[in-house]
């Protein structure tokens, strides 16, 4: 299972372990793991070039000391410091002594201080003989480099050949600019494409007849102003690291003009620059990154669309902070495991009554297709028998025979262990005796559709002696809270939290990422969802789905959670390998054989 914590949870853990560690241990930790990958989506790093977009936080420290790793393997390292008197001391003396170069943006030179003759910057002091800043500069206080020399990405000391990515230093001790907790972010950034590889460098970093010459580096590694976006767009690969897990809005006009002079792979630190990282909101432009690398644990946006979508690959580097998280995670996502241990199996004595029946009350003479397509979904989630009720009685028994039928109302049509409604029910007087019937009922129930438009307002469901799920797309679930569908697709977290609270029930709010919430635990998000899915009559394959899972005997969020996952993994199945549309039959029908591949 994936886990996801919020930023408050994350910064309490990364306190508790800093101080049981060497100063600067963690974020040594943190780039060696960000190097790593790094080196990876390169394949060749010797020769490469590699740009670091760094800010003020310390996303940019990582960034540095990873950019130190990669230069000393041979990679051409320009760090485009967007807030220079604030860059991180401790990682701009590593980059400087693994001969990477740093160019600015804002005017003046980088570090707002001299280098001396180890390389470090001085970060507004005096660069000691050993290269280590001292003194004045604004990452005083947070450790100094020790034993006169600067602190590399791996905790080695510049000068001794450092690591290669991926190593750690003996005990894992930081040296320069140790260690915050890894927040401060931003909002922001801008979608940038695929790799577009511009060549290759000569050892030591430097561009064998490139602009790296041409437009002229100082002595001391730092470029004009004017460069740093020539440096960004000729680079392989290029490091997010302007604002960390902290902070909101977009990019500012300098980020955003760099960001999209990206032409090689995009890496975020952490997470994208522009995404919220508790709520997965993006307000305005923000990083879309072909991978993000992130610390310790997930972070709830990376998970949770529009913000997940700017994330790209995900690749979580263990720091050591599991023993210092709370037991409960603010967001999970199930994986193939968690599905496969819930999956109800029939015992030898089973029968199609001890399984478990599922009764649908779907469908009017305007929508029997509904009533059709919930059955079907019904009919593959491992209940032993399905009972309908309504007026698409003929056109269910005609596609499914083995459907037990009855005209209505459902107090009378015969005991079930759940109910799905709301499917093509429609508004009359019929269907909303039929809803008051189901929810009166003493058995779980699903409420959909045309179920939600007739639901009361204000519905406290706690009332009812068995659980209630509802799964409302984005514009029903704007009605049932009062809000705009643009406030519910833009914080999809909060909508889905605040319905489970309001309602007293547990809630599906499907979408991109589909979220389940139900009140007092953490927030489920399924990761198997496809835009195919975005077709008629899908969501009442999806109900049907669920209403039988619920009458297994899952509890209300195991069977939300597990039918969302069966059903986004049946779309990709059918839509393999390279995508294409397909109908709400199709997904349903692909069911059995995605059950089987889970328990595979």
């Amino acid at each position: 299972m994936r886990i996801a914590y919020s930023v408050e949870t994350v910064r309490a853990a990364e306190r508790e372990l800093m101080a049981r560690l060497p100063q600067g241990a963690l974020m040594q930790r943190a780039a060696a793991g960000l190097a790593a990958a790094c080196a990876d989506l390169l394949g060749r790093v010797y020769g490469s070039r590699v740009a670091l977009l760094v800010g003020s936080g310390d996303n940019g420290g990582d960034a540095l000391y990873a950019g130190a790793r990669l230069a000393r393997r041979g990679a051409g390292v320009t760090a485009v410091l967007l807030n220079p008197d604030r860059a991180h001391g401790g990682g701009l003396a590593a980059l400087r002594a693994a001969g990477g170069r740093v160019a600015t943006v804002g005017g003046g030179a980088a570090g707002a201080g001299a280098a001396g003759g180890g390389g470090a910057a001085a970060a507004g002091g005096t660069a000691t003989s050993g290269g280590a800043a001292v003194g004045g500069g604004p990452m005083a206080g947070r450790g100094p480099a020790t034993d006169g020399s600067a602190a590399t990405a791996g905790g080695a000391a510049a000068g001794s050949g450092g690591m290669a990515a991926g190593g750690t230093a003996a005990g894992g001790a930081a040296a320069g600019g140790g260690q915050a907790p890894s927040g401060g972010q931003v909002a922001g950034g801008v979608a940038s494409g695929s790799a577009a590889p511009s060549g290759g460098q000569a050892a030591g970093g430097v561009a064998s007849g490139s602009a790296a010459a041409d437009r002229g580096l100082t002595d001391g590694g730092s470029e004009a102003n004017g460069d740093a976006e020539a440096a960004v767009a000729r680079a392989d690969l290029v490091i997010d690291g302007i604002v960390g897990i902290g902070g909101k809005g977009g990019l500012r006009p300098d980020a955003e003009r760099l960001v999209r002079a990206v032409r090689g792979i995009l890496v975020a630190v952490d997470l994208p620059s522009g995404v919220d990282a508790d709520t997965g909101e993006v307000r305005g432009s923000a990083v879309r990154a072909d991978a993000t690398i992130t610390f310790g644990t997930y972070k709830p946006g990376l998970l949770i669309d529009p913000a997940h979508t700017h994330a790209g690959a995900l690749r979580l580097i263990d720091i050591g902070l599991d023993a210092h998280l709370p037991a409960d995670p603010d967001l999970e996502a199930l994986q193939h495991e968690d599905v496969a241990a819930l999956l109800p199996r029939p015992s030898a004595e089973s029968d199609k009554y001890r399984r478990g029946v599922v009764g649908v009350v779907a469908g009017s003479a305007r929508y029997p297709g509904a009533a059709v397509l919930a059955v079907s979904g019904a009919l593959r989630g491992g209940a032993g028998a399905v009972r309908y009720v309504g007026p698409a009685a003929d056109t269910v028994i005609a596609r499914f025979p083995e459907t037990l039928v009855h005209s209505g109302p459902p107090a009378k049509a015969g005991r079930v262990q759940s109910w799905v409604v709301g499917p093509g029910l429609g508004d009359g007087a019929a269907a909303k005796h039929s809803l008051e019937d189901v929810l009166a009922s003493d058995v779980p129930v699903l409420v959909d559709a045309d179920g939600l438009h007739l639901l009361p307002a204000g519905s406290d469901l706690r009332k009812r002696e068995a659980a209630t799920v509802l799964t409302p797309h984005a514009g029903e679930a704007a009605a049932l809270l009062g809000v705009s569908r643009e406030e519910v697709e833009a914080g999809r977290l909060a909508a889905v939290r605040a319905l489970a609270e309001r309602y007293g029930a547990t809630v599906l709010l499907k979408g991109s990422t589909t979220l389940v919430a139900a009140e007092h635990q953490p927030v489920r998000v399924n990761p198997t969802g496809v835009g195919w899915l975005a077709t008629a009559g899908s969501g009442d394959v999806l109900s049907g789905l669920i209403g039988s899972l619920l009458a297994t005997g899952l509890p209300a969020r195991d069977a939300a959670s597990v039918g969302a996952y069966l059903h986004g993994l049946a779309a990709r199945r059918t839509t393999a390998p390279h995508g294409a549309p397909i109908a709400a039959y199709d997904v349903s029908t692909a069911l059995t054989d995605t059950w089987r591949d889970v328990l595979a």
